[in-house]
């Protein structure tokens, strides 16, 4: 047998080069004498590791990274890995280069990821400020680096090996790691505030100075200090980064430009941009800096949009979820706490991290101070720009690789990077109760809004199919969409795009964030308060199928549905989408849709009037208003409300008590308004019809003209008539009311688009508004929904006087 030795630190290792895969243990073989099988085995304990650590901290909001480092320390020389027979059969020397090998794989595909995902044209727009706190927060902690440098060693370094050793660890103490502070914004629902931006603007700053201070350093630690080398590999990583924006760059914009729009990319541009990922990195390495520098500079070169979609499609869940823990679990095993045995030492590791982070929080609050920002708020930022992650595991591990930090200083940083990141979350959530800071507004239905202003509208958009729809309804634009995937959200943003372009007075302003659907309601919520809209428009959770029947598409949908009917800040509506998107486009002096409004009463009925009434604007839009009145027969009649059923027993939503007789008043003040100015108008039909009972107010509306495109109908929140009686015994549905949920039953069988609107009730006492749980228990904190949001916050002015 052919054997190799390998001479390293008085170890001699000697391996086969044939040993790779097993004849089976019926040939007398041990799997682990085999890379393969005991890479596999490695490979699993480390996942299964990092999972259960995973598992346990979850509660405590901990980001994945602390529980990939933590399950590498279990394995390492910290815990089990004291035990030699442990180490020897598991993580024996002769396996470290194939570990080692697979993971700076995972490594280098992973920032090739994170280059993809970063936008650098947020960058060319982040203000002063995100800029001066970026800075601000890394100088402090970078001085704070020197001082530590000192006290561990002294002048016992020479003083190119002593800048070296200084820039290593400033870096690794004044880095912030915008993939995991992002993560942690998301979970804090913080994202989205004016503060999350401000944080992540300057995470994205940070990281690209400590991207440069990286490259840097290696350059300084890997070349004689004698020589000019590291000159030489300055200049030769910025020809590598000239070459790629210029000539790179252009090749891949080529490929997208070659792909037809909405056709997936050929195999060949795939296989060659990921080839390119090795080759750039191979290219980074040879020159002498860190081959994942080149992959994240090719990451940075690829343009946004389908193309980087696709990559992170194919490759996100296999590097992210498989191979990425294999680099932190090596940092893992790398670190020996038992290295520290001065008790000094420890006291030391204590100071640096009450320091460092001092320094950013300091460092951050001088900023926010300038910038008017309340102190508390500036504490809570710098507190968030100390997560570490990533980018300084790297650091650390490229300086133990260089021997620039020895075992000691190695684990301190690791430790110190683990304490840093783990107080953050947890602290932030308690101590930081935002308070909605948004100017009041009182026009949060469309009843009340002024005519002569905008009319704000959030909708709410699941999947691309729903996209068609909601621009027909562009007398109500503005638009907020929310989406579940990556991909979905490019097709629906440039939708919404081209209708801008082709439309008044609408702007569109992307913003991306993630939410589980248990409390997306929460994010809705916030941002139809931050944009005051008068009214948010959800998609049913049912769609229509060939045969006419209604299908659940996803049982997540209808929680959030009831739970933004239970806390929005305005009206909302939910839309029961049959096919106004197949509508044919037709000439501006001609009928474009056919709207029906019902009106039965109530506040709810008499919003939805509203709604139709700004849609007389529009000179495409027929509107007929149908009014419901109660005959003598069921006048006469004693009403008692109808038991709930087993369907109707749903969670807790938003109810009102009304005032009969207040309310007639109100509905005949509305209407009398709506008929007066509308008299003249051809493209207003106004109709009453008199019903006795439930059964004669279905019959009429069957009979209604099949050729309309949309229903509008009230709720009916809290409202009682003889005319709605026994209807609600069939009600499958109650968040749509009595009305809604007969047009949007299967039984109907109509291809009528629906809309169902509950007018905001403002003034309710607090134990009125209820979030109600799952009706299905299905809906999980990990099931999330990408969504993003382009912002358009005004419409032509247009619509009825306020009443």
């Amino acid at each position: 047998m052919e054997t190799v030795a390998n001479k390293s630190d008085d170890t001699v290792v000697c391996y086969a080069p044939t040993m790779i895969t097993t004849n089976g243990v019926w040939q007398g073989d041990n799997p682990l004498d085999y890379s393969l099988p005991l890479f596999i085995l490695q490979m699993t304990l480390v996942v299964v590791s990092t999972r259960f650590f995973d598992y346990i901290l979850k509660p405590l909001r901990q980001p994945r990274v602390i529980s990939e480092i933590l399950g590498g320390a279990l394995l390492g020389p910290s815990a089990l890995g004291r035990s030699e027979t442990f180490a020897n059969t598991m993580f024996p020397l002769r396996s470290v280069m194939v570990l080692e090998t697979m993971a700076n794989i995972g490594l280098l595909y992973y920032l090739f990821l994170v280059g993809v995902e970063m936008d650098l044209s947020v960058i060319r727009q982040t203000g002063k400020k995100a800029l001066a706190i970026a800075v601000a927060g890394m100088i402090m902690p970078f001085v704070i680096g020197i001082g530590f440098s000192f006290v561990l060693h002294g002048s016992d370094l020479g003083t190119l090996a002593h800048a070296t050793y200084v820039l290593f660890l400033g870096v690794a103490l004044s880095v912030t790691a915008f993939p995991v502070l992002a993560r942690m914004l998301a979970e804090l629902k913080l994202i989205n505030s004016e503060m999350g931006r401000l944080a992540l603007s300057s995470a994205l700053i940070n990281d690209m100075c400590a991207w440069i201070l990286l490259a840097v350093a290696i350059a300084l630690a890997e070349n004689d200090p004698s020589s000019l080398a590291s000159l030489w590999v300055l200049l030769s990583s910025a020809a590598f980064v000239i070459i790629c924006i210029l000539f790179v760059r252009p090749a891949i914009s080529w490929m997208i430009r070659r792909t037809p729009e909405g056709e997936s990319f050929s195999e060949l541009y795939i296989c060659f941009i990921l080839t390119g990922v090795m080759i750039s990195g191979f290219i980074t390495d040879a020159i002498g800096t860190h081959s994942v520098l080149g992959a994240f500079v090719f990451g940075l070169i690829i343009p946004n949009g389908p193309l980087g979609v696709t990559l992170l499609e194919k490759l996100e869940d296999f590097v992210s979820g498989l191979l990425l823990p294999l680099f932190f679990a090596i940092s893992g095993l790398k670190t020996d706490v038992t290295s520290i045995q001065e008790g000094q030492t420890w006291g030391i590791m204590f100071v640096v991290i009450i320091l460092s982070c001092a320094g950013k929080i300091g460092g951050t609050m001088l900023v926010t101070t300038f910038y008017n920002i309340p102190h508390g708020e500036g504490f809570i930022l710098g507190l968030l720009m100390n997560t570490k992650g990533l980018i300084e595991m790297i650091v650390l591990n490229v300086g133990k690789d260089q021997q620039v930090l020895d075992d000691e200083a190695f684990a301190i940083m690791v430790i110190v990077a683990l304490v840093m990141t783990a107080i953050i979350s947890p602290i932030v959530a308690v101590i930081y109760r935002p308070t909605r800071r948004f100017a009041p507004y009182k026009r949060r239905t469309i009843q009340i809004s002024k005519p002569e202003g905008e009319l704000r509208v959030l909708t709410c958009v699941h999947t691309p199919r729903h996209v068609p729809t909601i621009i027909n309804l562009k007398p109500l634009i503005p638009q907020k969409t929310l989406n579940r995937t990556q991909a979905q959200s490019d097709h629906i943003i440039h939708a919404f795009e081209n209708f801008e372009q082709n439309s008044s007075f609408v702007s569109v302003q992307p913003l991306t964030a993630i939410s589980p659907y248990s409390s997306m309601h929460e994010d809705i919520c916030g941002l139809a308060e931050e944009k005051r809209v008068a009214l948010i428009i959800i998609p049913f959770h049912k769609q229509q199928t060939v045969d006419g029947g209604m299908e659940v598409t996803n049982p997540a949908f209808r929680t959030v549905n009831q739970n933004l009917l239970a806390n929005a800040p305005c009206s909302v509506g939910i839309l029961v989408d049959r096919g106004l998107s197949t509508l044919a486009r037709v000439a501006e002096n001609e009928v474009a849709h056919h709207v029906v409004v019902l009106f039965f009463g109530g506040p709810d009925d008499r919003e939805a009037l509203a709604y139709g009434w700004r849609m007389c604007e529009n000179p495409g839009v027929r509107v007929t208003v149908l009014r419901f009145i109660a005959g003598e027969e069921s006048l006469s009649a004693t009403m008692q409300p109808p038991s709930p059923t087993s369907d109707q027993i749903d969670p807790p939503m938003l109810t009102v008590e009304t005032d009969t007789a207040n309310e007639k008043q109100l509905d005949e003040d509305y209407v009398n308004d709506f008929r007066m100015k509308n008299a003249n108008n051809e493209m207003v039909v106004y109709t009453e019809q008199v019903v006795n009972n439930g059964e004669q107010t279905v019959s009429v509306i069957r009979s209604l003209d099949i050729h309309q495109d949309l229903f509008i109908v009230g709720r009916g929140q809290g409202m009682t008539s003889p005319i709605t009686a026994g209807l609600t015994v069939w009600s499958e549905c109650p968040e749509l009311g009595v009305i809604g949920d007969i047009l949007a039953s299967s039984d109907f069988a109509t291809t009528i688009s629906v809309l169902v609107i509950q007018q905001y009730a403002g003034g309710l006492p607090q134990e009125s508004v209820a979030s109600p749980d799952s009706p299905d228990g299905q809906t999980d904190d990990d099931e999330t929904s990408n969504r993003r949001t382009p912002t358009a916050p005004s419409t032509p002015p247009s619509g009825p006087p306020a009443s």
